[in-house]
């Protein structure tokens, strides 16, 4: 399901005097938001002036925000970009959740979760019966984010029994 915005992590802290916060990032690794040129905070758009990876944390100086006291009222309040300037080769969790999921053309659910192993993803998709599904090209046959529908190949062993 194509989607307007993506959830990219959550302010947690200001840092310094200058109104810039700490951001949490939800993403594979705090490099990804320094890509962006505007991100959404409580559903208000800002230009980002200067966006540093600081460990595992981002800063982030957004325009118009330039005290400790407004940084400190984004705190707690989601960060949110753009899809449309992310890479559109992308794939991403939000655009996967709802997708309906086919096996050798046969539906067999709808893509409930992506799991987050050590390994690799999992995707969980329910329908008449529930199945893990490595989320690795061996099994993810194909991914149309604009027609919401994923092709995979079911092996023995990936259908859950636990329900």
């Amino acid at each position: 399901m194509k989607v307007e915005f993506l959830e990219a992590g959550q302010i947690v802290s200001v840092h310094g005097i200058r109104g810039e916060v700490k951001v949490l990032p939800w993403a594979d690794g705090p490099e990804f938001l320094t890509a962006f040129s505007r991100v959404r905070v409580g559903g208000a758009e800002y230009a980002v002036e200067k966006c540093r990876v600081q460990k595992t944390c981002d800063l982030l100086k957004l325009r118009g925000v330039d005290t400790v006291e407004a940084a400190q009222a984004l705190r707690g309040k989601t960060v949110e970009v753009y899809r449309a300037d992310a890479p559109r080769e992308d794939v991403f969790v939000a655009e996967l959740t709802g997708m309906e999921v086919y096996a050798a053309g046969t539906r067999i659910g709808v893509l409930e979760e992506v799991l987050d192993y050590p390994g690799n993803k999992v995707y969980s998709v329910r329908g008449e019966k529930r199945y893990l599904i490595p989320a690795v090209k061996a099994f993810v046959l194909s991914t149309d984010v604009e027609g919401n529908r994923m092709e995979v190949r079911l092996i023995e062993g990936m259908e859950d029994h636990a329900d």
